[in-house]
């Protein structure tokens, strides 16, 4: 039974860094096919509304990637 457990532990763990390494992934080709680099937008020049727009993005994929995990 403690091995059972500790089994789904586990999983839930690489699941979890296997879905934050796509995020980080799908950001950073976005990141690489728009004209502006996106993350200097953000910061240094305080763009807000692009930070809202990859704020949806980076839900919208979170969810995709949590879906695809949990189905």
């Amino acid at each position: 039974m403690e091995a059972l457990q500790l089994k789904y532990i586990l999983a839930s763990v690489i699941y979890s860094f296997l879905g934050v390494i796509i995020l980080v992934l799908a950001f950073w080709l976005v990141d690489r096919l728009t004209p502006e680099n996106t993350w200097k937008e953000i910061v240094q020049n305080k763009n807000m509304a692009l930070a809202i727009v990859v704020a949806g993005f980076i839900i919208a994929i979170g969810l995709i990637i949590s879906s695809a995990i949990h189905s």
